[in-house]
């Protein structure tokens, strides 16, 4: 049991870098799933890259299921190895498993079924639509591997593996680097299927990275036995994962519902200002990804540590978080304030959309280290089981009062200020989650 052990006995300090850096570069290469796929669709023309940023919310809404899972699954099964009841901890880690393949058949019948009827609400051009339904169709009938590959990473995640959980989203953002060329283009004797092939790449990649994770989770890690012999799953171990992760859930369709709104709100300014926030959005996806890696590898740290009551060590995990997502942040805000047109140049930004994302994205950056304190306040407090200040404060973020600010600025004031609403809302979700988080770490004082 010497990974588990060293969650309450390792240096904090060691203990977040072993733990963070391999999550943060895990989640900053799966976020190279829908950069490059934005990146090639791009250089297959405008409406291409608008109608992949049109179906990116419905892509968002699945990873949201997936993840809210995970993280339930991750929060419970590290405090329970915490406590040392392992049997407990292998009913979790496969009722987690079943759980996300029947939110993966839920998610097949709706693309089946109602894939063209999505598209075609997102878009009235027949070109953008037809290209959206294709591509929405794909990634939603075989997302069982996106799901499932989730729950897989966070076990390894959750009993201090976190170099393994690695190399599951590795090697299935590899397989889909390989594939997007090839696919998208028709190199090396395959057809050029275009956006068709954006999609399908993404999806073996998915289905890679879910086979590497069972294998991984069977081979190596010992805690956690995958095995239904004996296994009956109970409504007090849903119940535990879904307290933290139905809120994680809302959370992250939060994402997805704003991404919807904002589109519904500039489409009538132009296409273009569609497709320039599909790769704001991304862009800014990639730039969060290590806060969210530094933010998952503290849950486990302080949901193990707070199982054995060692609330020194859940202070000291709360410091070098917050600290370090800051400085992140800081960096990010640098980043797009100087390289703004580098950075859209990179997706085959034409002269109307630079001359809309430029400034939005000098705007939009001046937010980033109030949107990294309210993301790692969240984070720290669902490592004590508390998932709704993680959800309240994505609302505050994500959709309330973003959307109605977003769409008083721009009907008044036009596009070049809609990017404003996005400091309201950043500004009250830190108030809230900072005012949750003192209060929760008052009860450990």
């Amino acid at each position: 049991m010497e990974n588990t052990n060293r969650m309450e006995t390792m240096p904090i300090g060691k203990l977040m870098l072993s733990m963070s850096l391999p999550m943060m570069a895990s989640l900053l290469i799966q976020s190279l799933y829908n950069i490059v796929d934005s990146i090639f669709v791009a250089r297959l023309s405008e409406s291409a890259l608008t109608a992949a940023s049109l179906a990116y919310p419905v892509q968002m809404l699945m990873i949201a299921v997936g993840v809210g899972t995970a993280v339930g699954v991750n929060a419970l099964l590290s405090r329970t190895l915490g406590q040392k009841n392992y049997e407990e901890a292998s009913r979790i880690a496969v009722s987690g498993i079943l759980l996300a393949l029947m939110s993966s058949v839920v998610f097949i019948v709706i693309g089946l079924f109602f894939a063209g009827k999505i598209a075609d609400s997102f878009a009235a051009d027949p070109e953008i639509s037809a290209m959206c339904r294709s591509y929405l169709w794909i990634n939603m009938v075989f997302c069982l591997g996106n799901i499932e590959c989730m729950v897989l990473q966070r076990l390894l995640q959750a009993s201090g593996r976190a170099a393994l959980s690695m190399c599951i989203l590795v090697s299935g953002a590899v397989t889909n680097l390989i594939l997007d060329p090839i696919m998208i283009f028709g190199l090396l004797g395959c057809p050029a299927m275009g956006i068709k092939g954006a999609a399908l790449a993404t999806v073996i990649g998915q289905f890679v990275s879910m086979i590497i994770g069972i294998l991984l989770n069977i081979r190596h890690n010992p805690e956690v036995r995958l095995t239904l012999k004996g296994y009956r799953m109970e409504k007090k171990t849903i119940a535990g994962i879904y307290r933290v992760g139905i809120p994680t859930i809302i959370m992250q369709a939060m994402n997805s519902f704003m991404v919807t709104a904002f589109n519904a709100i500039l489409l009538p300014f132009s296409p273009t200002a569609v497709a320039f926030f599909g790769i704001y959005y991304k862009l800014q996806s990639f730039l969060f990804m290590p806060m969210n890696g530094l933010g998952q590898a503290a849950i486990p740290v302080i949901g193990y540590n707070y199982g054995a009551k060692r609330f020194d060590r859940i202070r000291e995990t709360s410091r070098i978080s917050e600290i370090a997502a800051i400085c992140m942040a800081i960096v990010g805000t640098c980043v797009f304030l100087i390289f703004p047109k580098q950075l859209l140049v990179i997706f085959s930004a034409s002269d109307a959309m630079l001359g809309i994302g430029v400034r939005a994205l000098r705007i939009i950056a001046i937010s980033f280290p109030a949107a990294a304190c309210t993301m790692i306040f969240g984070y720290l407090c669902s490592g004590f089981g508390d998932g709704l200040t993680n959800m309240v404060s994505s609302i505050l973020r994500q959709f309330f009062p973003l959307i109605p600010a977003a769409w008083l600025l721009a009907r008044f004031n036009g596009i070049s200020v809609v990017w404003y609403a996005i400091w309201i809302s950043e500004i009250c979700g830190m108030v809230y989650a900072c005012f949750r988080m003192r209060k929760r770490f008052n009860t450990i004082s």
